[in-house]
């Protein structure tokens, strides 16, 4: 046990999801404890509310949207404080679900290609979106998470990789992860891209149906981060890192495929996400109940904790998820995509607790997107490591030594609000 810390009784916010289980196991199995700490857990109704609850210091840190600390850091949302991460707890996680009425009308569309299912789908709704608008049909309703969510990102991107223009062919709400079901339900919306356990549960109680996951969108997503504030961060550095060291095992422990059981388990009490084990086993296992679909959704990698450097804050992750702010209008401000990654990002935290735990480390900040269909080795680390795929469902792919590459060449959407001269000016790039 550690007696230097500057803190020991720490409150740590969560949603009710799968992939809060890194807290909820390093705070079951004495992970916390084993470094020192005294952690109380505090679950949270929406990310807005966590979010604030940090920046005022009401909680000392959180489970966070890979986003959130980005944001949170940029002023977007109507709060402005300086967050960071130095640890990535989950990749992937997420899938789209559909009600069932919007699932049969899919169903009566011919399909149009013989790719992926994701792809199909896509397709048959865009179809189904022109015989609406031809019909004089008010537009289908979907919703994410948060305005700055990789829900809502991997949703726009299934979108547009079909043809459909998120803006103008269908109407996008948010909506908190715990309350997709009944909006499901009640007919308020039609479909939902959601993290687990919230898109099987809506198909266990008879409300919907799984399209895709956000694994098939893009392979290996970033998901969540735990966030505190910089100030936080510099007033209890000793506190934040043996933090860090226990999520960094409770991960290791979650990617042992022989705990996913157990996990399912401890999730499922009340005081965590309140679900029934069975349906948390799914996302944990990545095999889900078919619903009325011919097949099930299965996907080995929905959701991972720990392999393929996953709890990695990798900059070009934080650069990416910045781009998207740009395409889609909520970033006008022309940045240093490179210097705010740095800010937010912080991979020096990462090596310091995974270093003293043994745990191989990539020695590099960035890596490419979209470059993998399957798995790969990253040499440039302290011992080679395994990676996953990265692709993307449109086939595009994302280079870090030009961040903002596709937002110059690619036709600019109507939302885009930044100078783009400006922001290549800022980024060294050629206009």
């Amino acid at each position: 046990m550690s007696t230097d810390l500057e803190k020991r009784r720490l409150k740590l916010g969560f949603l009710p999801l799968t992939d809060c289980a890194p807290l909820v196991v390093a705070h079951e199995l004495g992970l916390f404890e084993e470094f020192g700490l005294e952690v109380e857990l505090v679950r949270e109704a929406s990310w807005a509310s966590l979010r604030d609850k940090v920046a005022f210091g009401l909680l000392d840190g959180a489970q966070m949207l890979s986003s959130l600390p980005i944001a949170t850091t940029l002023g977007l949302g109507g709060i402005q404080k300086t967050m960071l991460t130095g640890c990535c707890l989950s990749l992937n996680g997420n899938a789209i679900t559909v009600s069932n009425t919007l699932f049969q009308r899919l169903l009566a569309v011919d399909g149009s290609t013989s790719q992926s299912d994701a792809v199909d789908h896509g397709w048959r709704l865009r179809q189904l979106i022109e015989r609406d608008r031809q019909a004089g049909r008010p537009p289908l309703r979907f919703a994410h998470v948060f305005p700055t969510s990789n829900h809502h990102y991997q949703l726009r991107h299934w979108l547009t990789a079909a043809g459909i223009d998120p803006d103008r062919d269908l109407s996008l709400l948010v909506i908190p992860p715990a309350r997709m079901v009944e909006h499901l339900r009640d007919g308020s919306i039609d479909g939902c891209c959601v993290g687990e356990p919230w898109g099987s549960l809506a198909v266990c109680e008879g409300v919907g149906q799984l399209l895709t996951s956000g694994h098939a969108i893009w392979n290996n997503s970033p998901e969540k981060v735990f966030g505190v504030t910089a100030q936080w961060h510099q007033q209890h550095p000793a506190s934040h890192h043996a933090l860090l060291k226990a999520l960094l095992l409770a991960c290791d422990w979650l990617d042992r495929p022989r705990h996913r059981n157990e996990a399912a388990q401890l999730l499922a009490r009340p005081e965590y996400v309140d679900a029934p084990a069975e349906v948390l086993e799914m996302a944990l296992t990545g095999n889900f109940r078919a619903g009325q679909q011919k097949s099930a959704l299965n996907c080995g990698d929905f959701i991972v904790f720990s392999r393929y450097a996953a709890n990695f804050p990798w900059l070009s992750h934080a650069e990416w998820l910045l781009t998207q702010m740009y395409r889609w209008g909520q970033l006008d401000q022309a940045l240093d995509l490179r210097e705010l990654a740095g800010q937010v990002y912080r991979p020096d935290l990462f090596r310091a607790a995974a270093t003293e735990l043994g745990l191989p480390v990539p020695t590099i900040d960035r890596k490419s997107e979209g470059s993998h269909a399957g798995h790969w080795m990253l040499s440039e680390a302290s011992t080679p490591l395994l990676m996953g795929p990265d692709q993307l469902i449109d086939g595009s792919r994302f280079d870090p030594a030009q961040p903002i590459a596709q937002l110059l060449t690619q036709p600019p959407p109507a939302q885009l609000r930044v100078d783009l001269a400006a922001l290549a000016a800022l980024n060294h790039i050629p206009h």
